[in-house]
């Protein structure tokens, strides 16, 4: 559906261009952006290049499995049904851990490799367990203590003070982890409850 979306804005955007005269602005603005894309996704491989290799540093070396550990009250009140020592819980750290560091991108793989750990404790193959909707949650709404990606676009978008948002992200993004974790275990419960 979205690149029907995308479609339909870009075919509205010639067409307008088209009429008003202006094919050659619309044509010019396209392969601009078309180069500052380029320019962006260049600067940004370098930082999610570094943050990839040393999450798999800290994975290797085992200070995921030391974060693991003081973090497990937290994610025993958040994951009951997943067991201390399973890989899923080292999964789940990597994945929160690059959220915490803002690095979305790289969040990705690791929780795709969380998700399908959580997937083989689940006893019902074609429905997601609580737990998988928990990690769901803590996943989408992303509780980030350095919003790295974002701080590496606002500097390559020449951005005069490029961490001034670290404010306001960790205000929006408690908010909403705090939340997606009051309506999981909410939710959880009114199905357990039968309501």
């Amino acid at each position: 559906m979205l690149n029907y979306i995308w479609l339909g804005m870009i075919v509205i955007g010639f067409v307008v261009g088209i009429i008003n005269g202006r094919i050659e602005a619309v044509t010019q603005a396209a392969i601009d952006s078309a180069g500052k894309a380029v320019e962006l996704c260049i600067a940004l491989l370098g930082i999610m290049c570094m943050w990839t290799g040393l999450m798999s540093v800290a994975e290797k070396s085992g200070l995921i499995q030391y974060i693991a550990k003081i973090v497990r009250p937290v994610l025993r009140f958040l994951f009951p049904d997943v067991p201390k020592r399973h890989a899923a819980m080292g999964a789940i750290v990597m994945n929160l851990v690059a959220n915490m560091l803002g690095l979305g991108n790289a969040a990705t793989p690791l929780g795709l490799k969380a998700m399908a750990e959580l997937q083989k404790l689940n006893p019902r193959k074609d429905t997601a367990t609580d737990s998988m909707s928990m990690f769901l949650v803590l996943n989408t709404s992303a509780l980030q203590l350095i919003p790295a990606s974002v701080i590496a676009i606002r500097a390559a978008a020449n951005s005069a003070n490029p961490a001034e948002i670290i404010g306001t992200v960790w205000v929006a993004s408690i908010c909403a982890t705090i939340g997606g974790i009051v309506a999981a275990k909410l939710l959880a419960a009114f199905y357990k409850a039968g309501l």
